[in-house]
Formats: structure tokens, sequence, C-alpha cells
């Protein structure tokens, strides 16, 4: 059976893979299109169970928010040349509108939401993964609710932030509080969300200093736990979102720059990734 090039940009369209796959599918499918399709996205998976090892360290990191919700996605690749190609960027864009159409619960949701096109997020990833023969994956899903959030992608696309307030505030300051989460990557809002896990882990660690100073030797247990809780000041300064110094005036701390604009605004929760983490 003869395949014409008008047949292969048919299944082009159908699964966005290269030209050169679709020939060879629709040869090997003898001219029938779901067979065709099921080739390609078998070669896709094929391809992802070989390199299910690699590291997937470059991508495109998106946002979206529509209304009082927000997402945070990222679609992974191996190397910067795939994640640079128009049609890795029209993907990534793909998944981000299908997730705040779709705003489902976890990942697993996501890649069963469909594209423009129909089909699945995870039928289309692996398409992308049987044309480039690099492994994809998605590699990060986020989402939040409030009354205003605020986004902040990088320019070089590889870092994001959303940030959720209670209440709306300048679009200057959300991009700024936004660009503060990226850049500083804190632990929690502020010391009330801050992980307990974390904070007896670094109690913990001032306490075995103290052990280890020769001054501390013989004070009183309940003076070395009071010392070591002064210590904690310090760390939530650095780690926690309302504390730390605001990046653009580090005179000011971000609660008090988000003061600034609006006394009752607050953060009230973000969502963060990095390629590079």
């Amino acid at each position: 059976m003869e395949i014409t090039a008008k047949d292969v940009m048919k299944l082009r369209q159908m699964t966005s893979a290269g030209m050169m796959d679709c020939k060879k599918a629709l040869i090997e499918a003898e001219g029938d299109f779901k067979k065709a399709v099921d080739i390609i996205r078998e070669k896709g998976k094929l391809v992802a169970a070989k390199r299910a090892d690699r590291e997937t360290t470059e991508g495109a990191v998106l946002a979206r928010i529509e209304g009082g919700k927000a997402v945070l996605v990222c679609l992974g690749c191996e190397t910067d040349f795939v994640s640079a190609t128009p049609d890795f960027k029209a993907l990534a864009g793909e998944i981000a509108d299908a997730a705040i159409k779709a705003f489902p619960a976890d990942a697993e949701g996501l890649k069963a939401a469909a594209c423009s096109n129909g089909h699945t997020v995870e039928e289309e990833i692996s398409a992308q993964t049987g044309k480039t023969g690099e492994k994809h994956v998605l590699a990060c899903y986020e989402t939040l609710e409030a009354p205003f959030i605020a986004q902040y992608i990088h320019f070089n696309g590889k870092l994001g932030a959303i940030v959720a307030f209670n209440k709306e505030v300048p679009a200057e300051v959300g991009k700024n509080v936004a660009q503060q989460v990226a850049a500083m990557n804190p632990v929690s809002v502020g010391k009330a969300d801050c992980p307990a896990e974390l904070v007896e882990k670094e109690l913990a660690m001032y306490k075995q200093q103290m052990a280890e100073d020769p001054k501390m030797a013989g004070k009183p247990e309940a003076m070395l736990e009071n010392i070591a809780k002064g210590k904690l000041g310090k760390f939530f300064k650095e780690q926690t979102l309302e504390e730390q110094d605001f990046v653009w005036d580090n005179k000011i701390s971000v609660a008090n720059y988000i003061a600034s604009a609006d006394k009752e605004a607050k953060v009230v929760a973000f969502k963060r990734f990095s390629l590079s983490d």
C-alpha cells in the first residue's frame, strides 16, 4: 500500500510525532491509522522504559491562574536542546492549560486530563518521548486556591512560584513576593506553619552544639533549653517567608513589605519548584 505525504501529515496531526516516525508507523500498520497511532505510542513507552534511570534536569516550569485557582507545572526532559524546541514548549503549555482547566487533585489526575487534541497528558508525554528519544516526565504539579494568587516564572523557565494571599494586593506586590519565594526558597509562610520535625531538628542541633561547648558544662538543663529556643530566632528569620529580609530592601521583612501596601493582607500559602534543586 502506498503511503502518501497527506497520510503522514494526518498521522502527525493525530500524534505530534516526527514525519519519519509517522511514515514508518503507517508502513508497519499497512495504512491503518489506528494501528499506526498505537505503534507510535508503544514506541514512546519503550523509549521511556529504556531511559527510566536518566535524570531530567532540564525542562519548562509554567504557571496558570484563573479566578481563585492556580497551578504550577513542570515538564521535564534530559537536555536543554530538547527543552528549547517549539514542540516541547507547546506541549508544556498544553499541559499547563489542561491543568488549570481540569484542576485535578494530584499529578495522576493531571496525567489523565485531556489536552486540546483529545489525547491525555500522559499520552502526549509518551508521544513526545518517542519523538525525541529522551525521557520526559511530569516533574511538578502543584495547586493553590485563594482570593488572590500571584506568580513568578524565572526568565530561564526552570524556576517558578505561585503565592496565595487572603485578599487582593497590587500586582507588583504579588509578583515581588512570588519572586522572593522563588529566590529565597522559604520552608514555610511563618513560624506557625513551620514543619515541627524541622524545628525539632534545629533544636537538637543547637543542644548538641552546647553539649560540646566547655563553657556550657554544668549549666541547668532548663537554661540550655531556653538558649536553644532563642537560637531558633535566626532560623525563622532566614527560613520563613514572613520574617525573611525582603530581597528588594533588606531593611524590612517580607511581612512588613506586604503590610506597607495593605495592613490586612497576608500570604496564606505558596508553592515553588526548581529544576536545579
